[in-house]
């Protein structure tokens, strides 16, 4: 149990004794206090005889404590409805959390998806370099087999035109053969 202490104040030019567990420094600031409202009071009407300046002050007061309990009310009741949102709060921290951690999770596959895709595309570039040096090989092929078929071509028109000439020399050469044939014949008869 608290220590209760006697506490001599002043207030109003009279000597109290307050008997209480309160700081002695709280006390005394609660006395210069309502000193200070009797004083104001007291100056600012100086036909209040004491006790009116007390009553007034205690009104005064009175009226402090209510307009604060009156705020602390409404502070009060500001501070239930985040108070009571606070769960629900909480609750929807959790699932977005919950939300955070899978699309995390659906993130990090997609990395190696396309770390995947990214590999793949890289051997499909490699392949396709192959293709285009197997292709630019194959295309030299075909142009030299081109120009060979071209020559050949070329040689095999030289030979017909040469078959040509020689078949006219033969036909040539059979004609004065027939004709030296019948020659020959007709002097035999």
């Amino acid at each position: 149990m608290t220590e209760k202490r006697k506490i001599n104040i002043l207030i109003d030019g009279r000597n109290f004794t307050v008997v209480g567990s309160d700081n002695e420094d709280y006390v005394r600031s609660l006395a210069s206090y309502v000193d200070k409202k009797i004083k104001d009071l007291a100056n600012k009407n100086d036909r209040l005889c004491q006790t009116s300046s007390a009553t007034l002050a205690a009104l005064n007061i009175a009226d402090e404590l209510y307009h604060t309990k009156e705020r602390l009310q409404q502070l009060e009741n500001k501070a239930k409805d985040p108070m009571q949102k606070y769960g629900n709060l909480i609750s929807e921290l959790d699932k977005a959390k919950d939300i955070i951690q899978s699309l995390e999770l659906q993130c990090s596959q997609y990395k190696d998806d396309l770390l995947k895709t990214k590999i793949e595309n890289e051997n499909i570039i490699k392949e396709m370099k192959k293709n285009e040096q197997a292709l630019e090989l194959k295309e030299k092929e075909l142009v030299e087999g081109q120009k060979m078929i071209k020559s050949l071509q070329d040689k095999i028109f030289d030979n017909q035109m040469e078959l040509i000439e020689v078949k006219k020399e033969l036909g040539e050469v059979i004609r004065r053969l027939d004709s030296e044939k019948n020659i020959f014949v007709k002097e035999e008869v």
